[in-house]
């Protein structure tokens, strides 16, 4: 991190320097520590820029010029995800940051990084990449500036965008730049994009299909597109690079929707997304665009993508394939010191206070929640460490974490009980275009086999030193009712008197539109876990997690959500606002009002949609329908909808008719003299259409 160190190595130069936004923590947790002890493990020499000053390039050239290529993330999360709330406030905390004090990175960090190391030095290679610049790389709705921005790619002048698990592309690339290749010549790596000449191909027999607008009126013949699911006869894409003789801009063979298409090698053919002039200013093609670009989304089948930014083309290679169990064992072998860096001195950063006791045991999520941005990121296929890679961690974490009292707070990943969960048959996985294993229902080729994970608990609570191992992570509950006896086992071992669990909704509009499981489903696991904790003697919680004004949910949805939570007896301290984030598909439902969950057409039916400040603010009251602070907006919206028997003081009504001395100023002050005619106005609206 120093010039110092650099000096004390011996070093005179780094092969490799990552710039991130986040404080440098040396442990696996922190994507530039895991980047940067295994490119260290290939022999490459590794600086990292922690939350450098952005204002100028001097900040960027304290340790030289790199031999090979900057490495720019904007760190573990979005930077605009960090610094602003669901309703664009800025935060007062940084939670990846010493002492967490804010301010410390810039908006869009990725973008602004990267144009610092190219004017540091203009000749160095400067390579983007981590979830800021994955959720980025194609034409995307930005809800900070409220309109589509380009790709992250053209925004930056990086060279190279490296997209989702980075490990395979990113040891590939350095050593075939260490070997003298040129960068621009590097266009075969999977899980990459950079920006191209018009119509370039990368040379050979290539096909292009003409994806660029929606079916429209036409004669009826018969046409593929990418919605179709592979038959079974159809070629699915190998695992091997997409090979390469050498780009050139030749005219490709094309197909369009409207013309009888033959049969094509998916490993040579690319899919032409809308431009970005076209999505910015067409929500129905944004919408159909989104939906093409997550259909591509499974390495077994994806093909190319092009997306076409003025003059110029955003190509894309097929996602990644993921690791393999020794290859992610061998990610987490490195040397961690498991701490953040000494120069930090004796400051707090809370991210690592949270996580310096947990262990990820597994990468992706089948679940495809449209609001959730791990699956456009990690993918849908899971990639499990093995036990004997688990259980050292924890032994780790035993011998080299100051303050370890012999509690795991957590053994998990993006989801705790998918580990070692994966299709039946590697072939129909190869082939699958499902956009969820779990949504609308369990796939029938899924392997729900909690038997390794119990397995997996009972090893690592038996390791000398630990007392106990607690689950931290989101559990997937309508999986995990498929297996009681993994159910009993995390109740009555590793639940610390509370369990969080996200239902999201109560609901079937909003639930769909989320791809989330019935509520039934959370009262089956509700009714487990009441019953394995009375057998344990312990008296254990359920913790519900609640979205408001998600897309596709209506203000009689959340006051249903509001009755369900009283009559359950919750009264929900924490709650949020549904946040767009880019790329994620709930985030074309918002931007869009169309649902790219079906196939989208000009007449596409248009999804509900909370966009206004005040109403928003009245889906979150309902969640806190116990806070006197919400009553004055909760009962002029309940007048408005006919439901003014739901103020009183009774058991059933869902708010008091009197407000406590010095309450409710909060939204009395906001009130603006047209609200309430629009709020009727929208409900008569309704209330036509359904007649």
């Amino acid at each position: 991190m120093s010039r110092t160190e650099m000096d004390e190595l011996g070093w005179d130069s780094c092969d490799i320097i990552l710039v991130t936004g986040d404080a440098y923590i040396d442990h696996p947790s922190f994507g530039m520590a895991l980047v940067g002890r295994l490119l260290e493990a290939q022999g490459f020499r590794v600086g990292i820029i922690a939350q450098p000053d952005w204002h100028s390039a001097k900040a960027f050239r304290a340790l030289g010029k790199p031999n090979l290529f900057f490495g720019a993330t904007a760190g573990n999360m979005d930077s605009m995800v960090n610094r602003y709330t669901s309703d664009r406030k800025i935060r007062s905390d940084d939670a990846y940051t010493p002492n967490a004090e804010p301010n410390k990175r810039p908006d869009r960090a990725v973008v602004v990084y990267a144009q610092r190391c190219r004017e540091a030095y203009p000749d160095a290679n400067v390579v983007i990449g981590s979830i800021e610049a994955s959720l980025r790389r194609i034409a995307h709705y930005d809800y900070w500036s409220d309109k589509v921005r380009r790709s992250v790619l053209p925004d930056s002048k990086a060279d190279l965008l490296i997209y989702g698990s980075a490990e395979r592309a990113l040891v590939a690339l350095a050593h075939r730049l260490a070997a003298g290749e040129k960068i621009g010549e590097i266009r075969d790596l999977r899980g990459t994009a950079f920006m191209v000449p018009r119509n370039w191909l990368p040379g050979g027999d290539w096909s292009e299909i003409d994806s660029t607008d929606v079916d429209a009126p036409g004669p009826l013949i018969r046409h593929v597109d990418p919605y179709v699911m592979a038959s079974s006869d159809e070629p699915s894409a190998s695992c091997s690079n997409v090979d390469v003789e050498g780009g050139a801009s030749v005219a490709p063979k094309p197909v369009t929707f409207h013309s009888r298409m033959p049969k094509l090698d998916r490993q040579r053919t690319v899919i032409r997304l809308p431009s970005y002039e076209q999505v910015k200013d067409d929500p129905v093609l944004y919408a159909h665009a989104s939906r093409t670009f997550h259909l591509e989304s499974n390495p077994g089948n994806a093909r190319a993508l092009v997306q076409a930014h003025g003059d110029r083309d955003v190509w894309l290679n097929p996602p990644p394939i993921p690791l393999t169990t020794p290859e992610m064992d061998g990610v987490f072998a490195a040397p961690f010191q498991r701490k953040p860096h000494p120069s930090y001195g004796n400051a707090k950063i809370p991210a690592f206070e949270m996580i310096r006791f947990s262990i990820n045991i597994m990468r992706g999520c089948f679940g495809g929640c449209t609001f959730c941005s791990i699956t456009e990121h990690e993918g849908r296929i899971i990639q499990s460490r093995s036990e004997e890679s688990i259980i050292h961690e924890i032994e780790e974490i035993r011998d080299k974490t100051p303050g370890f009292t012999g509690t795991i707070s957590d053994l998990g990943g993006p989801t705790a009980n998918m580990y070692r969960l994966a299709c039946k048959d590697p072939k129909i996985e190869s082939s699958c275009r499902r956009l969820s294993c779990v949504f609308p229902g369990i796939c029938e080729n899924l392997n729900t086999d909690h038997a390794p994970l119990v397995q997996l608990y009972r090893k690592a609570r038996a390791v000398t030193g630990v007392k106990r191992v607690l689950i931290g992570s989101g559990l997937r509950y309508d999986l995990a009712v498929r297996s009681p006896e993994y159910v009993k086992e995390l109740v009555q071992h590793h639940v610390g008197g509370y369990l969080k669990i996200a239902p999201e909704h109560t609901e079937a509009g909003p639930l769909a539109h989320m791809m989330k499981p019935s509520i039934s489903s959370y009262d089956a696991f509700k009714t487990m876990f009441e019953k394995f904790s009375k057998e344990a003697g312990k008296e254990q919680y359920l913790i519900p997690y609640f979205i408001a004004a998600h897309p596709g949910t209506t203000d009689l949805d959340m006051l249903n959500l509001a009755l369900w939570l009283k009559r359950n007896n919750f009264r929900l301290d924490q709650v949020q606002t549904f946040l767009p984030t880019p790329m994620a598909i709930a985030t074309a439902m918002y931007h869009t009002e169309r649902n790219p969950l079906k196939k989208v057409t000009r007449k596409s039916e248009a999804v509900e949609t909370v966009r206004a400040g005040r109403m928003r603010k009245l889906h979150k009251a309902f969640l806190r329908y116990h806070d006197p602070e919400n009553w004055p907006l909760l009962r002029d919206a309940l007048r408005q909808m006919g439901r003014a028997d739901l103020i009183g003081n009774g058991k059933r009504q869902l708010i008091p008719a009197f407000q406590p001395p010095g309450t409710g100023l909060r939204h009395q002050e906001q009130r603006h003299p047209k609200a309430l005619p629009n709020l009727a106005r929208r409900f008569a609206e309704k209330a036509a259409r359904k007649r």
